[in-house]
């Protein structure tokens, strides 16, 4: 470590007093919101956004949670059955599929034959 002989300790930044500064209790709310926006970086493939709810009244969430319950075990179920479904087609592809011999399997590539 260097030394720093005028080191004062940690910088503390000044509270700076601003006169135009208004709190806003309803500065969240919107009354107009027609549209949502996600920014997804990573998406495996066949992810579905579906059921989606904005609001700021936890038991309205509560109870869309509970009615859209149901068709989310749906669609797992049927994802599933369908994952399974193309494991087992893979599985019978590759087994169909003959064994390839590597041609130089057993050569010592690192004489050199005179």
């Amino acid at each position: 470590m260097i030394e720093n002989p005028a080191y004062k300790g940690e910088w503390i930044h000044p509270m700076v007093d601003n006169p135009d500064f208004k709190d806003d209790e309803t500065l969240y709310r919107f009354t107009d919101t027609k549209f949502v926006g996600f920014e997804i970086w990573q998406v495996k493939a066949g992810t579905i956004f579906d059921n989606i709810i904005v609001t700021d009244d936890q038991a309205e969430a509560d109870k869309f949670a509970e009615l859209t319950k149901a068709t989310q075990e749906g669609e797992k179920a049927m994802f599933n059955k369908e994952e399974e479904e193309r494991r087992v087609k893979e599985a019978a592809e590759k087994k169909d599929e003959p064994e390839t011999v590597d041609e130089h399997e057993g050569h010592d590539h690192d004489k050199d034959e005179l």
